[in-house]
């Protein structure tokens, strides 16, 4: 039975605490160390195996993912990396591709895919999240999710002013009033920002104006 090496990095112990848990049921997987920061992997990296495959938090807080595999490269320059992320931006993905990652999978996914894309990246392959759709530079341009895109190009103006106001708690009535606009038009502009939006309610709402800075 091959064994297949894993060292994570992530900045939420608990998180990593428990994914190494999970990771080491299987009998084919030893999870060769873990980092709570970028600083602290890097300062590890040179003791690793060349068989190792780096399974990294995309957000560590005291470095930029671009920069941290800059510097991994300069290290290791073969080095199998796979990010694990909450983000399905295709955008997202084809910046990380640029610098030669092995896999990018969804923190959502099973452990069995996880360490089906641990051994996948360990053999030489790549892996990919089932969700996240890998395409063309030239497809790629025109299949941009809601993360990828500026909120200029899914909302329109009015929009972008009711949605500001549904932030501030106005009712439809008191936003009716304020961009002199109807009841009924006020309620149509809610119902298409739920609908472009892909969020259920108005909480989904209120949170996507603070993901993209529209509360002031």
């Amino acid at each position: 039975m091959s064994i297949t090496r894993v060292y994570i990095t992530d900045d939420h112990e608990m998180y990593l605490e428990g994914l190494s848990l999970l990771l080491q049921k299987h009998a084919d997987v030893v999870v060769t160390g873990t980092s709570l920061s970028a600083r602290h992997l890097l300062s590890r990296l040179p003791e690793l195996s060349p068989e190792d495959v780096l399974l990294l938090d995309v957000h560590l807080p005291d470095m930029e993912e671009e920069d941290l595999i800059r510097e991994i490269k300069k290290i290791r320059p073969n080095q199998r990396i796979i990010y694990l992320t909450l983000m399905r931006g295709t955008r997202y993905v084809h910046k990380l591709l640029k610098y030669e990652v092995q896999g990018y999978i969804l923190k959502n996914a099973t452990i069995d895919e996880l360490v089906s894309a641990i051994k996948s990246v360990s053999d030489g392959s790549t892996y990919f999240s089932k969700e996240i759709d890998i395409l063309s530079e030239n497809d790629f341009r025109n299949t941009l999710t809601i993360e990828d895109r500026k909120v200029e190009e899914i909302l329109s103006r009015r929009e972008i002013e009711v949605l500001k106001l549904v932030c501030k708690e106005f009712s439809n009535a008191e936003i009716a009033q304020k961009l002199f606009l109807s009841i009924s038009t006020v309620e149509t502009h809610r119902k298409n920002l739920i609908a472009k939006l892909g969020v259920q309610n108005t909480v989904g709402l209120v949170k996507f104006a603070i993901r993209n800075n529209l509360i002031d």
